[in-house]
C-alpha cells in the first residue's frame, strides 16, 4: 500500500503540486461567503457592503487572467507560477491582518490578481510536463479543487467564524502556500522561454479588461440590485461592444494579450466557448442555489445546509475514481452528451425537492448530481486541449481560464435572475421554495440544451488522449 502510494505521488508529483495551489485558490474564493456577517461586524459595516469583497476578488481574477499567457511565455511558467503562489499567500496574510474595511478590500484585490496567474499557468505547467496519453489522469487531478473547494468552503467558513475568528479563514492559507511554493521551486522544471520575447499588448489588455469588468459588473447589478438594472443592462451592452473591439484587435495584432488561435479548433470551441460554456453555467448554479434553498425553502440552519453540500461533494469525489475509465471506455462525445443529460435530470430532480422528501432520498439525488457534475467538469477540461498544438497551449489555457471565470460569474447572475423572476411572477414578497424550484427547472433546461449542442462534437474527438499508453 505504501509503495503504491509512493509510486502514485512520484508519477503525479507536478499535477498534485498544481492541484494543491488550485485548492487554496478555489477554497479562498468560497470560504468567505458564510463568514461575511462576522467580518462586517468587525469592520462596522453591513453584510451587503462586504459583498464587494467577493466581487472585487472575482473582477480582479477576470481582469488579470488574460495577462497570464503573455507572462508565462516571457518569463517562464515555473517562475510565474511560483510568484503567483507566493503573492497569493502574502495577500492572505494581509487579509487576516487588515485593520479596516478598505485595506481588506485592497488585500482581496491582490489575492484575486495572484489567483488569475495561478490557474492558467498551473494548467500550462501540467500540459507541458505530461505526455498526451496521461493527460486525462493529470488534468483530472487538478480538476479536484474546482469540485471540492466551492463545496467545502461555505461550511468551513461558517465553522471557523462561529467557533474561532474570521481571520483564520485567511491564515490557514499560510502553511499551504509556503509548502506549495517550496514544492514548485523544488520539483517543477525551469524552462527558458524560447524565441523572441513579445512586447506587452497594452491596448489589448485595456480593452479586454474593460470588457470583462463592465460585463461582470453589469451582470451583478442586474442580478443583485433591482434599482440599478437599467444601469446593469447598459453596462452589459457596453461590455459586449468593447468585447467585440477586443476580439477585432486580437485577430489583427501579431501577438495579442488574448490569443484566439485556439478558437479556430472545433473541439476547443465546443468544449470551452459554446456548448461547454453554457453547460458550465448550468452546472455552477447548483452550489449557489442549494444552500439558499435549504435555508429559505426548507428553513434549515446554515450549518445543516452546509452539511447537505458535503453530501453533494461526496458525489463529486465518488465519481473521480471512475472518470478516467469512463472516458477511455466510451470516448468524450458519448460521455459529454449522455452525462450532460444525466446532470440535467438531477437538476430537474432538485426542482422537485421538498421538506416532505425523506432524507435518504435527498442525499441520493445530491450524490448523483455531484457525480455527474464531476464527470462533466473533468471531460470538458480535458477535451478542450485535445487538438491544440504545443505552440498554442499558452493562449488556449488563458482563453479557457477566462471562459471558466465568466461562466462562474454568469451562473450566479443567471440563477439569481431565474429565482427573482419566479418570485416576481408568483407575486411573493419574499423568496419561497417554489422560486428555487423554478430556478432549478430553468437550469435543467439550460443543461439539456447544452447537451443537445454537444452532439456536434466529433465521434473520435480526443481519441489521442484516450489511447492506451
Amino acid at each position: 500500500m505504501y509503495q503504491r502510494l509512493k509510486t502514485f505521488v512520484t508519477e503525479n508529483r507536478i499535477p498534485l503540486i498544481v492541484a494543491a495551489a488550485f485548492f487554496m485558490e478555489t477554497l479562498d474564493g468560497s470560504i468567505i461567503v458564510t463568514a461575511l456577517p462576522s467580518i462586517a461586524r468587525s469592520f462596522g459595516e453591513t453584510t451587503l457592503a462586504l459583498s464587494v469583497a467577493i466581487s472585487a476578488y472575482m473582477i480582479a481574477l477576470a481582469v488579470f487572467v488574460p495577462m497570464a499567457g503573455w507572462a508565462s511565455e516571457r518569463y517562464g511558467s515555473r517562475r510565474v507560477f511560483a510568484t503567483a503562489v507566493g503573492v497569493f499567500t502574502f495577500a492572505s496574510l494581509l487579509c487576516g491582518l487588515s485593520p479596516s474595511f478598505w485595506t481588506f478590500i485592497a488585500s482581496r484585490v491582490l489575492q484575486g490578481s495572484a489567483a488569475a496567474f495561478m490557474s492558467p499557468v498551473g494548467r500550462l505547467v501540467v500540459l507541458r510536463e505530461t505526455p498526451k496519453n496521461r493527460l486525462i489522469e493529470s488534468l483530472g487531478l487538478i480538476v479536484w479543487p474546482a469540485l471540492i473547494g466551492p463545496v467545502v468552503g461555505p461550511p468551513l467558513g461558517g465553522l471557523i467564524a462561529t467557533y474561532a475568528s474570521w481571520h483564520w479563514i485567511f491564515f490557514i492559507n499560510l502553511p499551504i502556500g509556503a509548502l506549495g511554493l517550496w514544492l514548485v521551486l523544488r520539483y517543477v522544471p525551469a524552462h527558458v522561454p524560447q524565441g523572441e520575447r513579445q512586447r506587452f499588448d497594452l491596448f489589448g489588455f485595456v480593452v479586454t479588461s474593460a470588457a470583462l469588468v463592465t460585463l461582470l459588473q453589469g451582470l451583478a447589478f442586474i442580478a443583485d440590485a433591482p434599482g440599478q438594472r437599467a444601469t446593469g443592462v447598459a453596462l452589459v451592452g457596453a461590455g459586449l461592444v468593447i468585447g467585440w473591439l477586443a476580439v477585432r484587435h486580437a485577430n489583427r495584432h501579431p501577438a495579442p494579450i488574448l490569443n484566439l488561435q485556439s478558437a479556430r479548433q472545433p473541439t476547443f470551441v465546443l468544449s470551452t466557448l459554446s456548448a461547454g460554456f453554457w453547460g458550465r453555467v448550468a452546472i455552477n448554479t447548483a452550489p449557489f442555489l442549494l444552500p439558499l434553498m435549504f435555508q429559505i425553502g426548507f428553513a434549515d440552519s446554515a450549518f445543516k445546509a452546509g452539511l447537505m453540500l458535503l453530501v453533494y461533494m461526496g458525489g463529486n469525489l465518488a465519481m473521480k475514481a471512475a472518470t478516467t475509465w469512463m472516458l477511455k471506455q466510451h470516448g468524450f462525445r458519448k460521455v459529454l452528451v449522455f452525462n450532460g443529460f444525466a446532470h440535467a435530470a438531477t437538476l430537474a430532480g432538485c426542482a422537485l425537492l421538498a421538506p416532505a422528501w425523506p432524507l435518504p432520498a435527498i442525499c441520493v439525488l445530491l450524490v448523483l448530481a455531484g457525480m455527474t457534475r464531476s464527470m462533466h467538469f473533468t471531460a470538458l477540461n480535458t477535451i478542450a486541449f485535445a487538438d491544440i498544438p504545443a505552440t498554442a497551449r499558452g493562449g488556449a489555457t488563458t482563453l479557457s481560464a477566462v471562459s471558466a471565470q465568466v461562466a462562474s460569474a454568469l451562473s450566479v447572475a443567471f440563477a439569481t435572475l431565474a429565482v427573482a423572476l419566479a418570485q416576481r411572477l408568483g407575486g411573493g414578497e419574499a423568496l419561497s421554495l417554489v422560486d428555487f424550484q423554478i430556478g432549478f427547472a430553468i437550469s435543467a433546461a439550460l443543461m439539456a440544451g447544452s447537451s443537445i449542442w454537444m452532439m456536434r462534437l466529433a465521434h473520435d474527438a480526443g481519441a489521442v488522449m484516450t489511447a492506451k499508453a
